[in-house]
């Protein structure tokens, strides 16, 4: 079966023409007529551009040609008009699809058991069954494409929540840290401030740098929260930007040529640090899966008080045949800490992700 949902609008309407074309000639074969024939066809090659006046312009048509017997079957054109506004529009209206549906199969039923017609009458109702029918085809597929949708939406939200989660799961390593940082140099402070004061100053710095750290992450911690609660299990720490040499030579080991422009990055609080690195991991591993044996730019750099990565390749991008989430997660680690993101195919070929979180200068 052919599938035309990845035409462009401009190619749906030429094979509507096409069609348009075809029905007037049916028709011209069948009354003689060439303005009749033309009038019924050809204004359902624009039905995409303007759905309920073409099916009102062909309906109209189609009632004349068959009270004057120009035309004894013109109801087709109509039919075919009529399927694309119940498909497109919205379900505002309280039409009984499926009545209408029963309906228009027993008055086909009917028509098609009376035989042989030697008048119009039949042909009237065997129009009436047709408009029917594609009423309640076009019905049936606006309600499954609106179901589509609205699965489409409840899958991303629910990769939202879980992307939250995960983040939430990583910052709560580095609270942690921090908060065990402080406890330990607390104690060190307590048992040395009388004998020896400046290695007491020491740790009430480290103190003071490390519950700095862990309000800011605190802050985005709970923000990532929102959406649902962090379990105990399955805390392992995740690597930073420093771990990115390894993921390099992993992905040319998988067939991507790679350019690694990685300057000097260090000094990050620790939560950036573990998402800019799973943003750079994510868009790497989404260049391994859609383009292989593309070259790839991995560029992560501080400039001008941003975190910029970016991740370019100049391979034939292809659409994903599974319902992945790798975007989703880099856009929301992206949001909590207030960049900006941005992904989407190239003008001049490939796929690029870019994106710019604020972090001062390391």
């Amino acid at each position: 079966m052919a599938d035309f949902r990845h035409l462009r609008p401009g190619e749906l309407v030429a094979l509507d023409c096409l069609a348009a074309c075809a029905l007037a000639g049916l028709y011209l074969s069948l009354s003689g007529q060439p303005w009749a024939a033309a009038a019924l066809a050809l204004p359902v090659g624009v039905r995409r551009l303007w759905p309920v006046p073409v099916f009102v312009v062909v309906a109209a048509v189609s009632v004349a040609v068959s009270v004057t017997g120009l035309v004894r079957e013109p109801f087709v054109a109509a039919a075919f008009a009529l399927y694309w506004v119940a498909a497109v529009r919205p379900g505002t209206w309280r039409v009984p699809t499926a009545k209408i549906g029963a309906a228009s199969v027993v008055v086909l039923l009917g028509s098609l058991s009376a035989g042989s017609p030697a008048g119009g009458g039949v042909y009237a109702f065997l129009g009436i069954a047709l408009l029917g029918m594609a009423w309640t085809v076009g019905r049936a597929v606006h309600e499954r494409r609106a179901y589509a949708t609205r699965s489409a939406l409840q899958r991303t939200a629910h990769a939202v929540a879980e992307e939250r989660l995960r983040i939430a799961r990583e910052l709560h390593d580095v609270v942690a840290h921090s908060i065990g940082v402080i406890a330990v140099k607390a104690g060190v402070a307590n048992h040395v401030l009388a004998v020896r004061p400046q290695e007491a100053g020491e740790a009430l710095l480290v103190i003071e740098t490390a519950s700095r750290s862990a309000l800011a992450e605190m802050r985005h911690l709970l923000g990532a929260l929102r959406s649902g609660t962090v379990e105990e299990s399955d805390l392992r720490p995740a690597p930073g930007l420093a771990g990115l040499g390894d993921l390099v030579d992993r992905v040319r080991a998988a067939g991507v040529e790679v350019d690694a422009r990685i300057g000097a990055v260090g000094g990050l609080p620790e939560g950036l640090d573990r998402s800019a690195y799973r943003i750079a991991q994510e868009a790497l591993t989404n260049v391994v899966k859609h383009a292989p044996s593309a070259h790839c730019v991995l560029v992560v750099a501080v400039e001008g008080g941003h975190l910029r990565i970016d991740v370019t390749d100049d391979g034939r991008f292809v659409e994903p045949s599974s319902n992945g989430h790798g975007l989703i997660g880099m856009r929301e680690r992206v949001a909590l800490y207030g960049g900006t993101f941005d992904a989407g195919p190239q003008p001049e070929g490939g796929f690029a992700v870019r994106v710019r979180i604020p972090c001062g200068e390391p």
